[in-house]
């Protein structure tokens, strides 16, 4: 199978090769370190192994446990915030099937979204997974214990172990101890590989699969991005140079970047996107914003901003080539509603045709494009995005010199908040 494509000829009057060139051997160095292979994982880069995250004892765990929760559950909750749940519902969302039905707690404060999460809990079997490294976050924590003590009340305390699934750190964490005082089955998160980077370990792999995903696809496409990134020159490498662009272009006063898609479908995966560089780069007042735009529906809100507005903005689209999808336009003798010069016409072919308006438009008008053309949407191909984009996240976050991996921001409001809540 043929990989993701990164292309970025549509910069070219904005950024030319050689400022590639010599952004590139200014931070050889750098880049070099890190495409380096990594022999023992870090705290922080845990993430690259994909061998030890999601190793073979690991993926026949979470399939034994898939096959009872897909026999017997209607719906499943998944408890988590950030990290702890983006990943799964970027994938869940795009590929996942009906049964069991996925829900989502404990990524708000809301009373009202979880009152009516529990109701529709009500006369419904249901399977939970609670996911937190650090189970001190107020969010996931809380909300779970109100969960918990509905299934005990539901199922007896006995019967809710057997439903309930914790992901946690397994080094005496506050979750690891009360999943073996309670009997849960326990997955790990691991230590040395961070929320918003974690997609690829058991955190995403086991919800993603209860959704009837591929897992082993997954992973497949993922180490086959690796491999392609270990095996590219630098200059040629697309994880590099999709950091060094962004890095030029940052510092050519393009401060934002939109990921553009007309795949709906992918919606969930650009709130993932948004958290790995906002999180990983927006610090030391740094970084460039990231945001989403899903087309052509938002062509008609922020399009007008996007075509004539302050031009500090860049998009990087995602082109689903393949969308294995056909639908057909009518056709019809009288033109009553002035469209009979589509008669026939595939709405695949409409939509391509927008997504290739669009980009001519917006680099005319001002706006770098960048290109990520994806063969089609499967679980293979958003397990080379995943890979693809924390490489990259990784290498960009390197050059523009902050520490991608923590988020001391989070911490701060974490902060405010505990000690305000100490003081009622």
């Amino acid at each position: 199978m043929k990989p993701i494509q990164f292309k970025y000829s549509n910069i070219e009057k904005f950024v030319n090769q050689q400022e590639i060139d010599n952004k590139i051997s200014e931070n050889l160095h750098i880049l070099q370190a890190a495409l380096a292979p990594v022999q023992n994982p870090s705290e922080d880069l845990g993430w690259i192994g994909l061998d030890e995250i999601a190793n073979e004892d690991l993926l026949r765990q979470i399939e034994a446990k898939v096959k009872e929760i897909k026999e017997k559950a209607d719906i499943f909750l998944l408890i988590g915030v950030g990290g702890s749940n983006q990943g799964a519902r970027a994938v869940i969302k795009a590929l996942g099937g009906n049964k069991p039905e996925v829900l989502y707690a404990g990524n708000n404060l809301s009373p009202q979204y979880l009152n009516r999460i529990l109701s529709r809990l009500e006369g419904k079997s249901v399977y939970v997974n609670v996911i937190a490294k650090n189970f001190a976050t107020l969010e996931p924590g809380i909300t779970f214990r109100v969960i918990r003590n509905y299934m005990e009340k539901v199922y007896g305390e006995k019967g809710a172990a057997e439903r309930i699934i914790a992901t946690g750190s397994l080094n005496n964490s506050s979750l690891e101890v009360l999943g073996k005082q309670k009997g849960y089955k326990l997955f790990p998160f691991p230590l040395n590989v961070g929320g918003r980077f974690s997609v690829l370990t058991a955190v995403g792999l086991f919800p993603i699969a209860v959704a009837g995903v591929d897992i082993r696809q997954l992973i497949q496409g993922a180490k086959d991005m690796k491999s392609l990134i270990y095996d590219t020159p630098i200059a040629q490498n697309p994880a590099v140079l999709y950091g060094i662009i962004r890095n030029i272009l940052l510092e050519k006063g393009y401060s934002i970047e939109i990921l553009a898609f007309f795949e709906p479908l992918l919606e969930y995966f650009s709130k993932w996107w948004v958290q790995l560089f906002g999180e990983s780069e927006g610090k030391k007042g740094k970084g460039i914003f990231p945001t989403a735009c899903s087309l052509s529906e938002d062509l008609h809100s922020l399009g007008q901003y996007i075509q004539e507005g302050q031009r500090i903005l860049f998009e990087t689209f995602l082109n689903v080539e393949d969308p294995r999808a056909s639908l057909k336009i009518s056709v019809e003798q009288e033109d009553g509603d002035g469209f009979n010069y589509l008669n026939g016409k595939d709405f695949a072919f409409l939509n391509h045709v927008a997504y290739e308006a669009t980009v001519k438009a917006h680099v005319e008008g001002g706006v770098p494009c960048i290109i990520v053309d994806i063969p089609e949407l499967n679980s293979y191909y958003m397990g080379q995005l995943f890979y693809f984009f924390e490489y990259a996240c990784y290498i960009s976050g390197t050059v523009l010199g902050v520490d991608p991996f923590d988020q001391p921001g989070v911490e701060a409001y974490k902060t405010e908040m505990f000690k305000a809540l100490r003081e009622i």
